[in-house]
């Protein structure tokens, strides 16, 4: 009897807690999820590219999916109310980055701006950078190398097709702009000489570099599968340390040859330019916190981050300007009435130019840098869209999906650069999110718009485009960095007669 007495007692407080649990927590349950198999979870679901087969999963279960990839559990968000609730209300809770076989052995312990975890010392990393490559009083420093690499850019297609039209392959073109602008940033040189832009030893620079740089930071399946990493599968760990020694010893390289001039960098020397210089200067007064891993890390987020990202948005850019001729005319209009033929369009124009950054946030719309955004890792349980989100679940922002949604934008397939006249994007809300959202957000966003509008801009004012071939505007996700073209651009570059004298002058 008393045993009975005790199971009921029991079964009670059981009865009562979960009646508890249904009334004040009524909402507190996991996000729709497909069916998954034991062991790989969802896995078998992912087809082609990554950023497609989530989209078609949220079309079928909604904006907040929730997903399990071996042991890795995610939730993959897809509208703009999940996406602000996550970067609003639960910022900090998603402020971190997930661990992974690539952040151990690629980021220096983690010391890379953009997947350093949350914290004091990712604040000093986001205020340094800030401060000295994007705040807008560095932003105006740094105009001039990208109005001289424009320059050179251009003098290289005047020669080409001053004596008629000249067939140009431009994504190496835009990748040698974007390359050279970054690599002066940091470190005043560039990587092709302007006597090497189209030679065989142009080319080979930048594959070179591609190869050291653009491997992917992603997660893979030895982080889904731990045990894999622990039997070396495939080799893909031993392949990252040894991409990381070559890494390592080209960065030493670069700091090295600023390190061996007879300069002392003190935080008062003037004429400091390069960011390798104002690295160095911070490091006398602080050697601890900013080490020579840091500049390292620091120097390789601006590569990754900085480069690939601009290139892909200017081919995207002219591939959808020549499908769209009546687009390129009305942008060839605006520039010629506001900047007119006499002169270059420069950094201080662009501005005056709302219809070439409609143009580019058209692009970046349709084909954002990472169409999955940078993974986000959650610190605690939170609640997302009414749906509890457990501690260290991984967050995917499926930035590709909803920039197409038809629920969000009008006639979502469509290139129509109209459709962000009269808009601050700022205030779009949470809709547009090419460099993310949030705390953790791109910093470098007004660099790279910059970067873009103002190779795109030069390129339809000096010249005449026309598509070598036929358009293939199908989209191949390149996990190591950006969206990139399945077929790059080939077009034939014919200079504009009133370019002549312009050009000329250069």
């Amino acid at each position: 009897m008393e045993n009975l007495n005790y199971y009921l007692l029991v079964l009670t407080i059981i009865f009562f807690i979960i009646l508890k649990y249904l009334i004040f927590y009524p909402h507190q349950k996991s996000p729709p999820s497909p069916l998954a198999f034991p062991i790989i979870g969802h896995l078998h679901l992912i087809r082609n590219s990554l950023h497609q087969s989530l989209a078609a999963l949220s079309s079928r279960y909604g904006p907040i999916l929730s997903l399990r990839f071996g042991c890795r559990s995610f939730v993959v968000i897809s509208s703009p109310s999940a996406i602000e609730e996550c970067f609003t209300k639960n910022d900090i809770v998603f402020a971190n980055r997930p661990q992974c076989m690539a952040g151990d052995r690629l980021t220096y312990n983690y010391a890379a701006l953009a997947w350093s975890p949350y914290g004091h010392f990712w604040r000093i990393l986001r205020r340094v950078t800030t401060v000295e490559l994007f705040s807008s009083h560095s932003l105006q420093k740094s105009a001039k190398i990208r109005e001289e690499e424009l320059q050179s850019l251009l003098r290289f297609l005047f020669k080409s097709s001053k004596d008629g039209s000249q067939r140009v392959h431009l994504n190496y073109l835009v990748s040698v702009f974007s390359f050279n602008v970054m690599k002066r940033v940091i470190a005043g040189k560039r990587y092709v000489g302007e006597e090497e832009v189209g030679t065989e030893v142009g080319k080979q620079i930048i594959k070179e570099i591609r190869g050291i740089f653009f491997s992917s930071l992603s997660l893979s399946v030895c982080d889904f599968f731990p045990v894999l990493r622990w039997v070396g599968y495939k080799g893909l760990e031993k392949n990252m340390m040894s991409l990381q020694k070559k890494r390592d010893a080209y960065f030493n390289v670069l700091i090295d040859e600023v390190k061996g001039n007879d300069i002392r960098f003190s935080n008062s020397m003037p004429g400091k330019n390069t960011l390798i210089e104002t690295m160095l200067s911070l490091q006398e007064s602080e050697p601890d916190l900013y080490s020579d891993d840091v500049i390292k890390s620091t120097i390789l987020v601006l590569f990754v981050a900085g480069t690939e990202t601009s290139a892909a948005t200017i081919e995207w850019a002219m591939s959808l300007l020549l499908d769209h001729p009546e687009a390129l005319h009305r942008l060839r209009k605006e520039i010629d009435n506001i900047v007119g033929h006499g002169r270059l369009l420069n950094d201080s124009d662009l501005a005056k130019l709302p219809f070439l950054r409609c143009v580019v946030n058209e692009t970046l719309r349709l084909y954002p840098p990472v169409p999955l955004l940078l993974p986000h890792s959650s610190s605690e349980d939170c609640i997302v869209g009414g749906y509890k989100i457990p501690k260290d679940t991984i967050l995917l922002v499926n930035a590709w999906a909803m920039h197409r949604d038809p629920k969000v934008w009008d006639k979502p397939e469509r290139f129509k650069p109209e459709r962000f006249e009269g808009i601050e994007v700022e205030r779009e809300g949470f809709k547009f999110v090419p460099f993310g959202t949030g705390r953790r957000a791109c910093p470098g966003a007004g660099m790279g718009l910059r970067t873009v509008s103002l190779a795109l801009g030069a390129f339809v004012q000096c010249f005449e485009w026309e598509r070598v071939v036929e358009s293939d505007m199908n989209m191949n996700y390149n996990s190591k960095v950006t969206m990139q073209k399945a077929t790059p651009l080939e077009a034939k570059c014919i200079l504009r007669q009133q370019s002549v004298c312009l050009l000329s002058q250069l």
